[in-house]
């Protein structure tokens, strides 16, 4: 088996979350929002990515947040970014 990379992670948010994930993901770590597929983009829930990596927020009814579970983000400007 060769190497592999993480090319997205999937995590859940409640309906109507999408402003706060964009100001969350956008405005504070400085990534881009993507275009969804045609074939789910009617659906609720945001798509953002980093270079390679993406980070897609799906919309849970109910929802619950995990208690454990997380994504750690490697980022260059740690002193920055507590700034924004």
């Amino acid at each position: 088996m060769g190497t592999f990379a993480l090319h997205h992670v999937q995590l859940a948010m409640p309906k109507g979350g999408e402003d706060r994930a964009r100001q969350f993901f956008v405005d504070i770590l400085g990534m881009v929002e993507l275009e969804k597929p045609e074939t789910l983009g009617k659906r609720c829930g945001v798509w953002f990515a980093s270079g390679d990596t993406q980070v897609h927020m799906g919309v849970e009814v109910p929802f619950s947040p995990a208690l454990k579970a997380h994504p750690a983000f490697l980022v260059d400007d740690l002193a920055g970014l507590r700034c924004r």
